[in-house]
């Protein structure tokens, strides 16, 4: 005869009944004991009877639920985990089973799941990881973990502090938007920095970008996608970089003084800037980071990202998914963005200002080479030794200058002839296009510039 074994609950209402059958007990004294009907007494007297202490067994003991995911189920996913997708948190890995793996389990048998195979998620809390460092020294202890193994587990888990404290969201959207860059191996063998802009009011990503270094051309690409798609923010709040806030530094070429680029074109559009020192200052855009370090590098690695140049092209359709996922909805009805300024405008405004002397050969010297002004019908406009000249370098690229008060296209002057009269075979001459010119009523005069650099502390007393 097979030992039977109840739990706590099943033994004692078994030693009730029991009792009640052996002594001819009171029902009602049983039935206010075990919280039930004399009618369900009865039912468990004839029970004991028939069956015995095995009659107290509840029926579904050793049948799995109808809904149990299956064992092979549950090694695929920790196979997947530790092979395609290691490094996801777990409810972003749930998401990533259901969109490519057509998998669909909860968040809580994924997390079993891993959990089992001695993993914690990126993003756990530090209870989690301090019970998990404790469970695997235990197990080492017993000899049952190597130290390899350990070890490899131990390294990653890491206490993480909340350093960024919440607090109550604009009110607006384009009220204010956070700007940063981190610099993280996003994608291929080596670190990058992305740059993001984050609407403080509802969460969204509103410009995203792609670069080597956390730079001006990185800002700047990233205003230029906010001005295009929604419009001229309130403020920015950024930290204390040099492309931000003005750090002493030994050049004096204007040129160089990202502060005063970016500061400048801010000021044309009328955006406030403010910076901090203190990254809880800007806790969204903080947070952020941290969201999409545990995601995005994942998302990139399945879509095959291995450059730049592809990883700048994938963010415009990534972050659309993401804003759907995480922003608050948009109301466009409360949003405090200006009208979209024209495209030219924009060009203009996002552009790398320098100040230069036209030489003795009537040209202006950028970057080791020479370029001559011309109108716009493409004529070669000479100025005086020493004529002083704004150099734009509008965003897309394009070479004007701003002389006395006359804007003029900036054509290379190549080193050597492309082809010569007595030794070429003359081809057909193609006409060459007229170059667009900004008008005069473009925001980048040389005075306006001249008066803008005047009012900077950290200008005021140099030969500006």
């Amino acid at each position: 005869m097979r030992k039977v074994e109840l739990n706590m609950k099943e033994n004692h209402k078994y030693k009730i009944i029991k009792k009640l059958v052996d002594t001819n007990g009171n029902k009602l004294a049983a039935s206010k004991k075990l919280q039930c009907s004399i009618k369900h007494i009865n039912r468990l007297i004839r029970t004991y009877k028939s069956e015995g202490k095995l009659g107290f067994i509840h029926g579904n003991i050793g049948r799995k639920p109808a809904h149990t995911v299956p064992e092979s189920t549950k090694k695929l996913i920790a196979s997947l985990y530790k092979t395609k997708y290691y490094g996801a948190n777990f409810a972003h890995f749930k998401e990533l089973l259901e969109e490519f793996e057509s998998i669909k389990v909860s968040e809580t048998v994924v997390r079993t799941v891993i959990m089992k195979e001695n993993i914690v998620s990126p993003k756990a809390r530090r209870k989690t990881k301090k019970h998990m460092k404790k469970f695997l020294e235990d197990k080492l202890e017993s000899s049952k973990l190597t130290l390899r193994e350990k070890t490899q587990v131990i390294q990653s888990i890491i206490d993480i502090e909340d350093a960024h404290p919440r607090r109550p969201r604009c009110k607006y959207f384009g009220e204010m938007l956070q700007m940063d860059a981190s610099v993280f191996n996003w994608f291929g063998d080596h670190n990058t920095q992305l740059h993001i802009a984050v609407d403080d009011s509802t969460g969204a990503i509103v410009g995203a970008y792609f670069d080597f270094q956390e730079t001006l051309k990185g800002y700047y690409n990233i205003l230029n996608q906010i001005l295009v798609t929604h419009g001229i923010p309130s403020k920015l709040l950024t930290d204390k970089r040099t492309v931000f806030e003005y750090k002493k530094s030994n050049s004096r070429d204007v040129e160089k003084d990202t502060f005063t680029q970016f500061g400048y074109a801010c000021n044309q559009l009328g955006v406030e800037i403010q910076t901090s020192s203190i990254p809880q200052a800007k806790g969204r855009v903080e947070r952020m980071f941290q969201t999409l370090q545990s995601r995005l590098p994942i998302e990139m690695h399945l879509a095959g990202v291995t450059d730049i140049k592809h990883a700048n092209e994938f963010l415009n359709s990534y972050i659309k998914k993401f804003n759907a996922k995480f922003s608050l909805p948009i109301n466009h009805s409360k949003s405090v963005f200006e009208t979209q300024p024209p495209e030219e405008k924009i060009n203009l405004i996002l552009a790398i200002l320098a100040k230069r002397k036209v030489d003795s050969g009537h040209c202006i010297r950028i970057d080791n080479k020479y370029f001559k002004t011309v109108d716009t019908n493409n004529n070669a406009v000479y100025h005086c030794k020493g004529t002083s000249a704004l150099v734009i370098k509008a965003f897309d690229g394009n070479l004007y200058a701003t002389i006395n008060e006359s804007v003029y296209a900036l054509t290379e002057v190549p080193k050597h002839q492309t082809m010569s009269k007595n030794f070429d075979i003359a081809t057909c001459e193609t006409k060459e296009r007229k170059k667009w010119i900004p008008p005069m009523s473009h925001p980048l005069k040389h005075a306006s510039f001249q008066n803008y650099l005047n009012k900077q502390p950290h200008i005021k007393g140099k030969d500006a």
